[in-house]
């Protein structure tokens, strides 16, 4: 069902190390997953880690999360196209991906993440990072966009968070933040990661 976009990211990680699409998925599927991002039921203040150290901070980060599970419905179709997405990684570029884990995001008013990288300075667990964009009806004025640099800091990309764009790229490579959303933004983050290997 995936296999051409599946084929265009794998292509693109190989050639740049990052995708941006939109309109990525079915216009069903992303209202499902809307709704229940918008329920709010579960959702606690998110962390920032180093590692085994994982604590908030609400001068870094300031958005609360919820983890996808397995429901037989919307969470179910998507983290069914992430399975697939990591078999033809794995298939294609060998990557020995273990496994893949999710969350919900809500950015309010006023929500920010600062500037960080997705691998943690004594882990390189985490290995292509994806994020997938909820919400209807944004604008340029609403904020919210995800900044995306190169290693040296250069800015390469900013991407509004508008309904059906997903972002992929190399979790090592590519520092990224997200700008203070002027107005509740929906979203999921993601990451196919490998065993913890230590540095």
């Amino acid at each position: 069902m995936y296999e051409v976009l599946y084929s265009n990211i794998t292509d693109e990680l190989v050639n740049n190390g990052y995708i941006i699409v939109k309109k990525a998925l079915g216009l069903e599927l992303n209202k499902s997953l809307l709704m229940l991002c918008q329920d709010e039921i579960g959702f606690s203040q998110a962390g920032i880690s180093a590692a085994n150290n994982v604590h908030t901070n609400s001068l870094k980060r300031r958005d609360s999360t919820r983890w996808l599970d397995e429901d037989m419905h919307a969470q179910s179709e998507f983290l069914a196209f992430a399975k697939g997405l990591q078999l033809y990684l794995n298939r294609h570029l060998y990557l020995g991906l273990s496994y893949y884990e999710s969350h919900f995001a809500i950015y309010k008013e006023g929500d920010f993440y600062e500037k960080h990288l997705d691998v943690f300075a004594n882990f390189k667990n985490r290995v292509v990072t994806t994020v997938y964009y909820l919400n209807e009806e944004w604008t340029p004025g609403d904020g919210g966009e995800l900044l995306i640099y190169d290693i040296e800091g250069n800015l390469i990309q900013k991407v509004i968070p508008e309904s059906g764009t997903l972002v992929i790229f190399l979790s090592e490579r590519f520092p990224h933040e997200v700008l203070p959303a002027k107005k509740k933004r929906h979203s999921i983050a993601g990451w196919f990661r490998i065993d913890k290997i230590a540095v």
